[in-house]
């Protein structure tokens, strides 16, 4: 999230088909989470494609959590880990602290997780994170972009999660810059997990020399073409096909030739979102790009009734 708490609007209960607890940000005129469920979204878009299972006991876990929000990612990735599991060192980036604080006070949000998980989530709202042996969390309330700079530079995460308003509405945290810096921070065998399939974002994430990859719908989500992005430096052995994801198809890697690939700029990362979308919209017009509605007719014509 971008901008001051009195930006961001008032906040209102958005329900969602799993019943699991949202909210609606009335700044940004978008919900926190898709109308399938926001623990689905949470478990398939994030938990599952990290592959927790790689890292065991005795092994280190870093995490970075970019718009920690309600909480939810942060807390599936917590929950799935097993009780004797990896040290498991945390980062969160976030301006508003209200999400988390009203998801917190949710009965039906507390009774998803386990004491342990319900704790850290309590103790980022009361005291900016946890400290337990081999086990800490730090939250850093503020603009992403600063924030980010905020945390020592040699540590490199094997998990970055980013789940930032979407690209339109928030282009601060979407940016050729600052989506380099995320891959820059990212372990030799990390992944970067985000919900957007923005050609726009995926350009950046490759030009930042991440391989890209496809997530396969969430439960309950309407079947698209895709459902959002892995993202992972280019040896890091991660499989072609994995459980929740696949190759970029043909189509999807020439959306990354059409204008909707020209990239959200934020050089001094301090620019308005204003500042970047009108950057953004005479770039489009000068690039020579395909058109990319002309991508959607050619594919919408040659796909299979």
């Amino acid at each position: 999230m971008n901008g001051s708490a009195a930006e961001l609007g008032a906040l209102s209960v958005y329900p969602t088909a799993d019943g699991s607890f949202s909210l609606h940000s009335d700044h940004f005129g978008e919900a926190f989470h898709n109308s399938a469920g926001a623990l689905n979204e949470a478990r398939a878009k994030f938990v599952q494609p990290a592959e927790l299972q790689r890292f065991g006991k005795g092994s280190a876990l870093k995490i970075l959590d970019v718009c920690l929000g309600l909480g939810y990612n942060t807390a599936a990735v917590l929950e799935a880990l097993p009780a004797a599991g990896p040290a498991v060192q945390w980062w969160g980036l976030e301006l508003d602290r209200r999400p988390l604080e009203q998801a917190l006070d949710q009965a039906s949000f507390q009774s998803l997780w386990s004491a342990p998980v319900l704790a850290r989530l309590e103790a980022i709202r009361d005291h900016g994170g946890w400290q337990e042996p081999n086990n800490q969390g730090i939250q850093l309330w503020g603009d992403a972009r600063a924030m980010l700079r905020e945390i020592p530079e040699p540590d490199r995460f094997d998990l970055v999660l980013l789940d930032a308003f979407s690209p339109q509405r928030c282009p601060e945290l979407w940016s050729e810059e600052f989506l380099g810096a995320l891959a820059h921070r990212l372990a030799p065998q990390g992944r970067l997990l985000t919900y957007s399939r923005s050609a726009a974002v995926r350009a950046s994430l490759k030009r930042a020399g991440l391989s890209l990859f496809s997530l396969l719908p969430a439960p309950g989500e309407r079947v698209g073409w895709s459902s959002g992005t892995l993202a992972t430096p280019a040896d890091s052995g991660c499989p072609q096909d994995g459980p929740v994801w696949r190759p970029l198809s043909a189509m999807e890697w020439e959306h990354l030739q059409t204008r909707a690939a020209v990239p959200f700029r934020d050089p001094y990362g301090n620019a308005t979102a204003e500042v970047i979308l009108e950057r953004r919209r005479v770039e489009q017009e000068q690039c020579g790009y395909e058109a990319t509605n002309a991508w959607q007719r050619r594919w919408r014509k040659d796909s299979p009734s």
